[in-house]
């Protein structure tokens, strides 16, 4: 899937990441079972990191954590199945519990670890949400844990490409390329596939297993018995494998924004299915804007702001704004409000101020930043190597070709965005493993939670629906009418009330299902 992570900041609010032919290409099983290499070298792990702890002291400058969040880090075996081989460190981040909430102290309930997804999602700045008023709670009874996974940040990091190349532009990004822009397309993806291999020993351990072994060890470390844990979006795959190794290790489980983890879905079949639900929300936003042409002048119907769209992209594609700016650098920055409905304003008024002769705003908002370089393209090594690493994928162009030219047919906005970010998988040198079947036995885990938005389109709905049928005993609740991708301590009070609930006295729904109200849309920017 295109990559996607969620971060919870302040106020609240939220800030950033048609079907044919199954898959082909050769997979190795997952080695999983109780007799497996890879199963001993946990527990190995797990003892070792059960005695050693965490030694927490202040963060390096480089995480901007400050006081009283404090920094560690806990080693994990590169590859499991040799334990006391190559180890690598992971950066870990805590805030304590605060006890304290409105009349009175609250008991601490232990360690409540994050992951806010990716793959390539950097989890350490978790602990600063202790100042969110719909955390308060929340931080009151539990340490607050973020934590860097294998390949991201200072966690052992990964890297594709040289990042002062990386991100530059401006680009094109034609809704139909041509032949010969296709062409130049794959030579990119096997080139970046060669620089995975070339430039990271080990590669091939940098998988959703592993990070769910990494899980345990880093619950082991920080003394817990039994993991309480909240994974966003690619997070709650992490969770769920986690969940299917490890269910006696499993205290509270909240799935934020789920991934479908049916393996036939992973990772190819799931990257259509999330093009198409991006054109949905993409319908949605413009619908948005035309309801508000008074603030915007973009057209009273969602055709109009289409066409709209489609006259900066051409004048970008010819001139690009500030040198930098082209078409693939707007559809990315529109691209983030397919993820968080509140861009819709800011990206409204950049495409209004660029169409009245401003291109300020949407420089401001869209161009390549040189400070962020080096994270973005760590970010994409490691969605990378864990997508390709995890499942087989096609390795013909022609089929990649066939299944992205007929789905752009009807899902233009972003099915060959997304077919770029992933081509690098058919050309992928390290062995492919057969995905994990995801599933819980009746009584095997106690109840978890999984929130859902109805009209997310990173993580489709129906991913939601299916962790719910997979994990017996989980609870399902849907902001309904709403697409915004992670949900929790965000703008709706219902769901925070379900939150809330869960993890602090360990109840869900009454039902396996239940339904919350959509926040309300954003309001526009005025004049």
């Amino acid at each position: 899937m295109r990559a996607a992570s969620v971060r919870y900041a302040a106020a609240g609010t939220l800030i950033l990441s048609v079907l044919t032919t199954a898959p082909a290409g050769g997979a190795s099983a997952a080695p999983s079972g109780p007799g497996a290499p890879e199963t001993a070298g946990t527990a190995v792990a797990v003892r070792r990191a059960a005695t050693t702890g965490i030694r927490f002291g202040a963060c390096p400058a480089v995480e901007h954590l400050p006081a009283p969040v404090v920094c560690g880090t806990v080693s994990v075996p590169l590859d499991y199945a040799q334990p006391r081989g190559r180890q690598i460190k992971l950066t870990v981040s805590r805030v304590k519990a605060s006890g304290k909430q409105a009349g009175g102290k609250a008991a601490r309930q232990g360690a409540l670890v994050f992951n806010p997804g990716g793959p390539g999602g950097n989890g350490m700045y978790f602990p600063l949400v202790r100042a969110v008023p719909a955390w308060k709670r929340i931080a009151a009874a539990y340490d607050l844990v973020g934590y860097a996974p294998r390949g991201v940040g200072r966690s052992a990091p990964l890297s594709c490409q040289d990042p002062k190349k990386a991100g530059k532009g401006p680009t094109q990004a034609p809704t139909h390329p041509s032949e010969a822009y296709k062409r130049q397309r794959v030579a990119q993806a096997k080139a970046y596939a060669r620089g995975c291999a070339t430039r990271n020993p080990g590669l091939r351990h940098y998988t959703t297993l592993n990070n769910a072994r990494d899980l345990d060890v880093l619950r082991a470390a920080l003394g817990e018995r039994r993991l309480t844990f909240l994974g966003a979006s690619y997070g709650t795959y992490i969770g769920a494998v986690y969940a299917h190794l490890f269910p006696s290790h499993v205290r509270r489980m909240v799935f934020d924004s789920a991934v479908d983890p049916d393996p036939d879905r992973i990772w190819y079949a799931s990257n259509l299915e999330q093009s198409a639900a991006f054109e949905r929300r993409w319908a949605d936003f413009r619908a948005w804007v035309a309801r508000h042409d008074a603030a915007y002048g973009l057209g009273t119907t969602p055709e109009e702001v289409q066409g709209a769209y489609e006259r900066v992209r051409a004048e970008l594609a010819r001139e690009p704004a500030g040198g930098k700016v082209g078409p693939g650098q707007l559809q990315s920055a529109f691209l983030q409000a397919g993820y968080f409905d509140d861009y819709w304003p800011m990206r409204a008024q950049a495409l209004s101020a660029y169409l009245k002769g401003d291109p300020k705003p949407l420089i401001g908002q869209a161009a390549p930043s040189g400070r962020t370089s080096a994270a973005a393209e760590n970010s994409n090594a490691v969605y990378t190597a864990v997508e390709c690493n995890d499942a087989p994928w096609p390795t013909d162009w022609r089929t990649w070709d066939r299944d992205a030219t007929r789905l752009a047919r009807v899902a233009p906005f972003e099915t060959w965005g997304n077919t770029w970010m992933n081509l690098p998988c058919a050309y992928w040198s390290a062995p492919r493993q057969q995905p994990v079947d995801v599933r819980t036995a009746p009584g095997a885990l106690p109840p978890t939670l999984i929130l859902a938005a109805e009209r997310d389109a990173a993580t489709p709905y129906e991913g939601a629906r299916e962790l719910n049928r997979r994990l017996a005993g989980s609870a399902l609740v849907t902001e309904w009418g709403a697409g915004t991708h992670g949900v929790a301590g965000g703008a709706n009070a219902c769901v925070n009330r379900h939150l809330d609930a869960y993890l602090l006295a360990g109840k869900v729904p009454g039902r396996r299902a239940s339904a919350c109200a959509p926040h309300p849309e954003p309001t526009p920017m005025r004049k």
